[in-house]
């Protein structure tokens, strides 16, 4: 029996969605999904991405909205702009009307990561105003709930929520992912994974 296909589409200007989409990835595999990582198109100039300091894009495959029906389910990684996903994410969402006309999403199991600069900075908002995108296509939102005991843990600030994983980046976006972030992020993925997979069978 073939493994159940997931994507993990993402933005990520600094690194941080996707240390976040790394830790997502093992999780999955360890659920037994065949993982792929795809990030969104840019849509800055380079000239205004080196004056913000922004590294170099990753090796990963760019995103494309054909090929999203080939997947069993999709998780998606969203960097926060004032309490919503990015531009970049929205645009490549943009780019899926075909997409939505012929139903070619209908059904599949989707769930969302995220990175906010504060703790209040939209780990809930970035997500619900993003489950709109998924409910238009048809897909099922996944949330985590509570399913990881890591969520009640308050010996130190740290993103994520029942509605997934999250990073807390800072306001300069100095702060890199915490262990316990990307334990939530591995618990995310294998959670979504043994969904998928029990969808597929």
């Amino acid at each position: 029996m073939s493994k159940p296909k997931v994507a993990i589409v993402y933005y990520s200007m600094y690194g941080h969605i996707r240390s976040l989409a790394v830790e997502e990835k093992k999780g999955l595999e360890a659920a037994g999904c065949e993982v792929t990582l795809l990030q969104v198109p840019e849509t800055l100039p380079e000239e205004v991405l080196k004056k913000m300091g922004a590294p170099d894009k990753p090796d990963d495959p760019i995103a494309e909205a054909k090929d999203l029906p080939s997947y069993d389910g999709i998780l998606f990684g969203l960097p926060t702009r004032f309490g919503m996903a990015a531009a970049q994410m929205k645009a490549f969402m943009d780019s899926t009307g075909s997409l939505w006309q012929t139903g070619a999403l209908v059904g599949k199991p989707a769930g969302i990561f995220f990175s906010t600069a504060t703790q209040a900075g939209g780990q809930e908002t970035t997500a619900l105003t993003f489950v709109t995108q998924l409910t238009h296509h048809g897909m099922m939102f996944v949330p985590i709930g509570y399913s990881s005991p890591l969520l009640f843990d308050l010996s130190e600030p740290h993103g994520g929520s029942p509605y997934g994983a999250g990073t807390l980046a800072g306001p300069d976006g100095s702060r890199q992912p915490l262990d316990l972030e990307r334990k939530v992020a591995a618990h995310q993925g294998e959670y979504f994974g043994k969904i998928v997979a029990k969808l597929t069978m």
